[in-house]
């Protein structure tokens, strides 16, 4: 149990384990304010017993209750105070370290972790930790501290009974022992199924199109249906384990205050305790047993809170690429690939390619499905880092700039794009937010979005839904180009941004491009002829190697792939629907 809590508090940070520690301090204080309470009895009974009650016997009696009262409230509600406060903010914080630390980590890392278990951290775990682990670590400390201090205070009475009470601890924090390591192995269970919900959750709303169109609703709603219910069974299957052995540390701390009551009548009827003190003891066995009470119902749950640290810093312990380099600003803008391989789950993707692509000309990489396109241009955005091999910007290794002053050289254009829920002009000055609105304007002018924008409801200010849903592809690529073009980098990756556009908004997004790469370095994954023809360089790709490279004209002369690719591209651009072969 304690080591949970000490874990919980080393996950805070400096600055929250402070507000925390502060927190039981305070909540000792609380605890001897509340045990006020003994001694405020004590002096009335005593009264009574006396068989009489004078005024002042009442004023002091009722002078401690009240110092009780009073010093409990405050030092509870400051401790409360702090506790939420270290709470919130140690999420908050853990939020964003947690999104700072994924910028930097290598993109296999999103391969092999869906989005669903990823966000379940950020949500569900997070949540946890928030709203869970702030409250119960917090109410099993002031359940302890109460308890520890009433049997200290009890020393003062009866040394005989401070043992009995001693005695009756040990034994709960022995059952507490059995409960917590029950609720390990359910805890794991708990948030794996958490997370399975979140991940079925989003795929199922993230595929809302296909599922109508491929008639999957069954299907689909079957498995989402199936994680709930899973979830539901986890849960139920957590509280009735949970429950007999939560009720043993009740019985516990029940027949811990019956013993102190058998003990102080047996001591009284001896003769050896007096009636004042055996009173006394008997109304502390009751103060006791809720203080107990109230930290073995919760301490339950802090193995849930336990694993919630681990997931979230299994995110955190996840190895960065090394983006401690310099802020170098290179002079040129020349790519080189240097005799790279690259390999993904033991399967070899990229094999010795080398390659130099001058500063402002434009490089074309084709080739067929799986030909290790995708990765090579990763590796050149060093999205992930070689194997063997260097990737040079300006003659520079890319591991020796720092990931910020690399990545402000690039700009991105993907075919699938992805934009924020959020005004239209904020998605365009993404990469750079102090951006004017006469910056944000030219932009969109240059990639031909500017008259589209101002036909929509509240022009730049108008709230795009999440990941541009409300905007059409061609409208999406466009904005995303404007985000590029405002960002004003000298190296542009292009992911074949006009592969599914109609050709409605083809000639717009043709010419938002080309304003876009003028005078840039331009690397593109490319399907269509027209955006192959002309490129400075054509890189023809296949089982990870580099098979051809050259201008169109020189790999029109040679037989292979490239020849095989412009050929079955011609074929399918003059066929036309009703033609017949004669």
């Amino acid at each position: 149990m304690l080591k949970i809590i000490r874990r919980f508090f080393a996950f805070c940070g400096e600055e929250n384990r402070r507000k925390f520690y502060m927190s039981i301090v305070l909540g000792l204080f609380q605890a001897i304010f509340d045990a006020l309470k003994i001694p405020a009895i004590a002096v009335m009974i005593m009264a009574l017993m006396n068989g009489r009650v004078e005024t002042g016997d009442i004023l002091l009696s009722l002078g401690i209750m009240l110092i009780s009262i009073i010093g409990a409230g405050l030092f509870k509600s400051k401790a409360t105070m702090l506790q939420t406060e270290g709470g919130y903010d140690t999420c908050a914080k853990k939020r964003i370290e947690i999104a700072e630390h994924m910028r930097y980590l290598p993109m296999g890392y999103f391969n092999s972790n869906s989005l669903g278990q990823i966000t379940s951290v950020t949500t569900n775990v997070m949540q946890n930790l928030e709203n869970v682990a702030t409250r119960v670590v917090m109410l099993v400390c002031e359940g302890l501290l109460t308890t520890a201090v009433i049997i200290v205070m009890l020393v003062f009475f009866d040394w005989r009974i401070a043992l009995v009470l001693l005695c009756g601890l040990i034994v709960f924090l022995g059952a507490n022992t059995l409960l917590q390591k029950a609720a390990g192995k359910l805890s794991q269970k708990k948030v794996a199924s958490d997370a399975k919900l979140v991940e079925k959750v989003l795929e199922y709303l993230q595929g809302m199109a296909e599922v109508k169109s491929y008639h999957l609703s069954g299907a689909k709603s079957r498995e989402l249906n199936e994680a709930i219910a899973d979830n539901v069974a986890v849960n139920t299957r957590m509280e009735m384990q949970l429950i007999p052995r939560m009720s043993l540390q009740s019985y516990i701390s029940k027949l811990t205050g019956v013993a102190m009551v058998f003990f102080s009548c047996l001591f009284y009827a001896q003769g050896t305790m007096e009636p004042l003190i055996a009173v006394v003891m008997v109304i502390s066995a009751f103060i006791v047993y809720a203080s107990l009470e109230t930290a073995g119902n919760y301490s339950a749950l802090l193995r849930v809170v336990d694993v919630s640290v681990d997931r979230a810093q299994e995110i955190l312990d996840t190895p960065q690429m090394d983006i401690e380099g310099k802020d170098i600003v290179p002079v040129t803008h020349t790519l080189a690939a240097n005799h790279i391989d690259f390999s993904y789950e033991q399967r070899k993707v990229i094999d010795d390619v080398s390659i130099t692509i001058p500063q402002r000309t434009t490089t074309a990489i084709v080739g067929p499905s799986g030909s290790g396109k995708t990765t090579l241009v990763n590796l050149l955005a060093r999205f992930w880092d070689v194997e063997k091999g260097t990737v040079e910007l300006d003659g520079h290794n890319v591991r020796e700039y720092s990931m910020d002053s690399l990545m402000s050289n690039f700009s991105f254009v993907f075919q699938n794009v992805y934009l924020f829920k959020d005004t239209i002009a904020n998605n365009i000055r993404f990469g750079r937010p102090e951006a004017g609105m006469d910056e944000v304007i030219a932009a969109a002018q240059k990639a031909c979005c500017h008259d589209f924008i101002m036909q929509l409801p509240q022009g730049y200010d108008t709230i795009i839904g999440e990941g541009g849903q409300s905007l059409s592809g061609g409208e999406r690529q466009r904005i995303s180009i404007a985000r590029a073009i405002m960002k004003n980098a000298p190296v542009i990756f292009l992911d074949e941004a006009t592969a599914n556009i109609d050709p409605e908004n083809e000639n717009e997004l043709m010419h938002a491009i080309e304003a876009l790469t003028h005078e840039k370095t331009v690397i593109m994954i490319a399907h269509r002829l027209k955006t192959v023809e002309h490129a400075n360089l054509i890189l023809v790709m296949d089982k990870g190697k580099i098979v051809q490279q050259g201008t169109h004209a020189e790999l029109m002369q040679q037989e292979g792939i490239y020849k095989t690719f412009i050929g079955e591209r011609r074929e399918a651009a003059s066929w036309k629907l009703g033609s017949k072969n004669t």
